[in-house]
């Protein structure tokens, strides 16, 4: 039986997905602010950075994928764009809906597997993903899905933790192995969900390998970018054919 990487501990492929699902039904709550608590609000300026590179024009069709609570998508929409959520997760969707509502727009909401993308191919101008990838038990596939839904010029962004740098990597772990945990049961009551989040960032692929993943997708003229000394990276793709 085939297995992956569920944090440090090695699972069943098909147990992978109902496993991140339950990490994010327990944390959708208080994921919002968890997410301003862990990154001191920089997971803001991350995400600005990400929507300017995609430069997205209005009337462009926008995916984004593990959409979350939306930060993304609302963003791209407030550029014009007409986007589409979408995400694996019921409960984190339903948040990401709401709060496009409440921003006052309307976007169509698709619960579904990034590795099985209910759209035709070429219906996409851009296709994002925040800090989802490394939640996927085949990033391969998704990452195929995502290049095969985009058409001819159209971009992929994935935003991601990556690889930080090296004199940085002990603190780091001090933070994001301790602290992050102890901070998730204080605030969201679930130092376990926290626990897996900080440990699926050290099975994540690093920058160049991430790169080489989205190039055997089908994507060319791949880059990335480093932010906050590599805690962060945001690759950039173009499908030309």
């Amino acid at each position: 039986m085939a297995e992956t990487d569920f944090g440090f501990e090695r699972i069943a492929q098909e147990e992978k997905a109902r496993r991140v699902r339950r990490v994010f039904d327990r944390v959708s709550g208080r994921y919002d602010l968890m997410n301003d608590l862990m990154s001191f609000g920089l997971h803001r300026v991350w995400k600005a950075f990400a929507v300017s590179v995609a430069r997205v024009r209005a009337g462009e069709r926008v995916l984004d994928v593990a959409s979350g609570s939306g930060d993304l998508a609302r963003a791209f929409a407030a550029r014009g764009a007409e986007v589409w959520m979408s995400d694996i997760n019921g409960a984190m969707l339903a948040r990401g809906r709401d709060r496009m509502l409440d921003a006052g727009r309307l976007a169509p909401a698709v619960q579904c597997d990034a590795e099985r993308l209910p759209f035709p191919a070429a219906s996409f101008d851009c296709v994002s993903v925040g800090f989802g990838l490394r939640n996927m038990t085949r990033m391969d596939a998704a990452l195929a899905e995502m290049a095969r839904v985009l058409k001819p010029g159209g971009r992929l962004l994935v935003l991601e933790f990556s690889q930080v740098w090296q004199p940085l990597r002990k603190p780091y772990d001090l933070y994001s192995l301790r602290f992050l945990p102890w901070l998730g049961e204080c605030v969201a009551g679930d130092a376990a969900a926290y626990r897996y989040l900080a440990e699926s960032i050290r099975r994540h692929p690093d920058q160049e390998t991430l790169r080489g993943m989205l190039e055997r997708a089908g994507l060319e003229r791949v880059e990335y970018f480093n932010l906050a000394a590599g805690v962060v990276a945001l690759h950039r793709g173009i499908k030309l054919l």
